[in-house]
């Protein structure tokens, strides 16, 4: 891990780079570039029940999420209150609210959804799994590619109805101010991906400074929608996913942070 950061400082063309450390993260990231830590023993038939950030730290210095929101450590904790936490090393950095447990492959069990942010590389959405007695990267898309460039979680659902569940988010929410919606597929009996389906500009869910993110997604009786707001701030707008394209219908005046909360519980 520090030798792939000590390249990318280095590299003129830091595209490549970025993509060889996703093409890591796919892999499962070795022993070198992952310091894990085992809080208690563990079951082999365990599922995750719980998981959340630790450690807050500086080294990155981003803090759109405010004084914290930067943490080296994901814990997640298992039916039965076994614990397993991984760290990165320091040219990573979760940046995020909150780690969301969604079953996102079908099989019964929860995964793990995660912002991290790359020194060089800013924010990307990365999945993580508990599997034969291990908390492991499961799959990720790729680093915006710019340092200090984040990226806020929406939600995860199967929004077209196609039997296969989709990971939406902000990108940039207060620059690019653009949706982006990535389809989860299992490729093999251990190979996954998240593919690019629709996107949509001109929204956002977060405001430099704030420790949440605005909105989500809400099932009204209708199929998922995500909930989302324009990008001034002026309007609670609804993104639904057809498959093939993104429909958006406005919900009423944002009016504060209660407004929003309002329309994603129905």
């Amino acid at each position: 891990m520090r030798d792939l950061a000590q390249h990318l400082t280095q590299s003129k063309a830091r595209r490549q780079p970025l993509r060889q450390f996703n093409r890591l993260f796919r892999r499962a990231l070795p022993v070198s570039a992952f310091v894990a830590i085992l809080m208690m023993p563990l079951s082999a038939t365990a599922e995750i029940k719980s998981a959340r950030y630790l450690n807050p730290t500086d080294r990155y210095g981003h803090k759109v999420l405010g004084a914290e929101g930067e943490y080296t450590t994901l814990e997640v904790t298992l039916r039965g209150g076994k614990r397993l936490a991984l760290a990165w090393e320091d040219t990573v950095v979760f940046e995020d609210t909150a780690p969301r447990l969604v079953d996102l492959d079908g099989d019964g069990a929860p995964e793990v959804i995660a912002v991290q942010s790359h020194q060089n590389g800013g924010a990307q959405v990365a999945v993580y799994q508990f599997k034969d007695g291990k908390l492991s990267p499961m799959v990720s898309n790729p680093f915006i590619g710019t340092r200090f460039r984040w990226l806020a979680v929406v939600g995860a659902a199967d929004l077209d109805g196609d039997g296969h569940m989709e990971i939406a988010y902000v990108d940039r929410p207060h620059l690019a101010k653009t949706l982006r919606i990535l389809r989860f597929k299992q490729e093999g009996d251990k190979s996954y991906s998240l593919t690019p389906v629709a996107q949509r500009s001109g929204v956002t869910n977060h405001r430099i400074g704030q420790d949440y993110i605005s909105g989500g997604i809400r099932d009204c009786g209708k199929g998922p929608e995500m909930i989302v707001a324009d990008a001034n701030w002026r309007n609670i707008l609804s993104v639904t996913f057809d498959g093939k394209t993104t429909e958006v219908k406005r919900l009423g005046p944002f009016t504060g942070r209660s407004s929003i909360t309002a329309a994603t519980s129905c």
